[in-house]
């Protein structure tokens, strides 16, 4: 189906469940990502209804992560960069400390960056390492990163240029489960229990290794 009921969106989308009854459906992520068409018309108001945002699309002025939108239900999802050509004005996806999704206006500096999750690598032939990472990307890369570190993205050069590893002291997000949206410093790592102890707003809190993700 290329559309969903109202009532059956995600509750993590910031969109009123009032007045139309169906949405359009996102061809991927639905539980993390939102339409590019719901966030040009119902979040940022940038067009005032599909006719105008599939028009902005057909004449390549929408990007998400430096590529060209071809189609309004791709999925844009935490930390995606979308660029708009004509204001030249760029927004990222974030999460609230509710965890419901943002969509931020960012500087022209910070457009071309973004962090994602490594989760998991593969040992090609010629000893060559694959990472593969949370947002859907693979990278042919020699860095020595982990799985469940994170990895800063060249968006515009597309390589990666550092990672952040997973260690005591980094900052990092909680993107899912019930302390969605809440950010925290790492104090241990329980690798054996997959449990990560972080503090929020000076309360210990055990998180699992696969709701969180390393910012700084």
């Amino acid at each position: 189906m290329s559309h969903l009921k109202i009532q059956k969106i995600p509750k993590n989308w910031p969109v009123k469940r009032k007045g139309s009854a169906y949405v359009v459906r996102p061809n991927s992520n639905l539980q993390n990502g939102m339409p590019i068409l719901v966030i040009l018309r119902d979040i940022l108001g940038i067009a005032n209804n599909r006719k105008e945002v599939k028009k902005a699309i057909h004449s390549k002025h929408i990007l998400l992560n430096w590529k060209v939108v071809i189609d309004e239900k791709n999925s844009a999802t935490l930390f995606d960069v979308i660029t708009v050509i004509p204001s030249k004005k760029s927004y990222r996806i974030e999460l609230s400390e509710k965890g419901k999704m943002q969509v931020n206006e960012i500087k022209e500096s910070e457009a071309n960056k973004k962090v994602s999750k490594i989760i998991n690598k593969k040992t090609l032939k010629g000893k060559k390492t694959q990472i593969n990472l949370s947002d859907g990307r693979n990278f042919i890369s020699d860095i020595k990163g982990k799985v469940n570190d994170s990895v800063l993205i060249n968006l515009k050069d597309k390589k990666i240029e550092k990672c952040l590893a997973l260690e005591e002291k980094k900052k990092i997000i909680v993107f899912s489960g019930k302390h969605a949206g809440e950010k925290g410093v790492i104090n241990k790592i329980d690798s054996e229990n997959k449990l990560v102890e972080v503090d929020i707003e000076g309360k210990n809190v055990n998180i699992l290794n696969e709701q969180l993700m390393v910012v700084e």
